[in-house]
């Protein structure tokens, strides 16, 4: 399906429509939408209803009204005690729902799991000893290295730089003109755009083509997030190059084509580590950062590093690392269903429950996830959550360490909360249709809500609305 761009972004972070009333009934908890949004009015004070079993008095804090929010269209939602594996809320927890960018949680473990955090990519350029004057740039998957100038910084810190290929080439030609630049960006297979997404993320500056060999993202403005991104990556890096190298290149042509087998190695730079990509991609939701992960992995696991087989490489790893949906059986049900790295696609289909299971690991850091718990924007601090949790929601302002998601038609967020009680806890919120940007602040305060109960939530008490 397409995804027309909506409404104004700073951060790219990605059906149905009209109002929904939900009467949900999950052992004693109604759910129903009230006549009028929340969400624009103070977040609601979880209130605790009397406690008249041993049971309702350990778990007694009500979220009800904050769920009940007409914002929260197509509500799913599930949050855990990781401690005791207990679920406190649960609304549909198990059903798959549309990820929007709470995929790159799902795209950052695959990475550190099949790649690990000290993976660098490294782009080289080869001169070709059967074409005197020829050299042949070659791409491995790298969308930070950087036409920025020696001494300025691009979107993507330390970067590697196209003027560091440049001063070796040049030391290596000395004063031997150069006649050709090949450009081979056949590291990954098949076609380089999701036509599950609206071109106009691209036009407006939130995702690229996927081409191994890419300079700043494909960006317009290498020093700005949102930035159109063009129909040419690969002819962008050509022309940097050519510009890089300086009068031995003067007459030089730019040719797209494969490295042959008759070469020399003459010039090479490597990315920073994927830990860096990762910590940047979390806090600011970077799609082509994504979605070049997903590809590396597909490539790692002896896939083309193709679209099309980036749901298999990416379930395989997250099989690997035990994230399967059923651990013991080691297998994912029939409606999970993963297409891309970003989650702009919007088929996507992922459950609350098994994005939980993933944050049961990284809560305790097992593995490499650590790097996923660091890298989580901070709520009213840090990211794409600096701005939210404010005002009436100000109490859980530094205690949600989460993951942002919006695209068309759903918003999302994903993590974990420090508990007002001390209490770790576990949470994932998605919701559906036909949305404004005001579901951001619904969400925002029933996450408070979680935050503010701790582990007295409960899910078995009827709304006061």
């Amino acid at each position: 399906s397409k995804s027309p761009i909506k409404h104004l972004k700073a951060i790219a972070i990605g059906a149905g429509s009209g109002l929904l009333i939900l009467v949900l009934i999950i052992g004693g908890f109604t759910l129903s939408a009230p006549a009028k949004p929340s969400a624009t009015t103070p977040s609601v004070t979880p209130t605790e209803t009397p406690a008249t079993t041993p049971t309702e008095d350990a778990r007694n804090c009500s979220v009800a009204d904050l769920a009940s929010d007409e914002l929260l269209q197509g509500l799913q939602a599930q949050v855990i005690n990781p401690a005791t594996n207990e679920v406190l809320f649960d609304y549909l927890g198990d059903s798959p729902v549309r990820t929007a960018s709470v995929m790159k949680l799902l795209t950052a473990a695959a990475a550190l799991q099949v790649l690990g955090p000290n993976f660098r990519v490294q782009t080289k350029v080869y001169a070709d000893l059967d074409v005197p004057g020829q050299i042949v740039i070659v791409g491995a998957g790298d969308p930070t290295l950087s036409r920025v100038r020696v001494g300025v910084q691009s979107v993507y810190k330390d970067a590697p730089k196209i003027a560091d290929l440049a001063v070796q080439i040049n030391a290596w030609a000395r004063a031997t003109p150069i006649t050709n630049i090949v450009l081979d960006s056949s590291y990954f297979a098949g076609p380089t755009w999701d036509e599950a997404v609206d071109d106009s993320e691209r036009t407006l500056g939130y995702q690229s083509h996927v081409t191994a060999l890419q300079v700043d993202g494909d960006r317009d403005d290498p020093t700005k997030a949102t930035s159109p991104r063009s129909a040419d990556p690969v002819n962008r890096v050509g022309v940097a190059l050519k510009k890089a190298i300086g009068p031995l290149a003067t007459n030089a042509t730019l040719t797209n084509g494969v490295a042959g087998t008759n070469l020399l190695e003459i010039a090479d730079v490597r990315s920073q580590p994927i830990s860096k990509w990762i910590t940047h991609m979390l806090q600011v939701s970077d799609n082509t950062e994504s979605e070049f992960l997903a590809r590396l992995v597909s490539k790692q696991l002896g896939f083309d590093g193709s679209l099309e087989s980036v749901g298999d490489a990416l379930k395989s790893a997250l099989t690997s690392a035990g994230i399967a949906y059923n651990t013991e059986a080691g297998s994912f049900p029939a409606d999970l269903v993963l297409l891309d790295g970003s989650g702009e696609n919007e088929n996507n289909l992922v459950s609350p429950a098994y994005v939980n299971t993933l944050f049961k690991k990284v809560l305790n850091r097992e593995g490499n996830f650590g790097i996923i718990y660091q890298g989580l924007p901070i709520a009213g601090e840090t990211g794409s959550l600096a701005s939210r949790f404010k005002g009436d929601n100000i109490d859980a302002a530094g205690h949600i360490f989460a993951k942002t998601g919006w695209t068309r038609t759903s918003y999302s967020l994903a993590g974990i909360i420090k508990a007002k009680d001390g209490t770790d806890l576990i949470f994932s919120i998605f919701t559906v249709g036909d949305l404004p940007d005001t579901t951001k602040q619904a969400i925002d305060n029933l996450a408070t809500g979680f935050y503010r109960c701790g582990d007295k939530l409960s899910s078995q008490t009827t709304p006061t609305n």
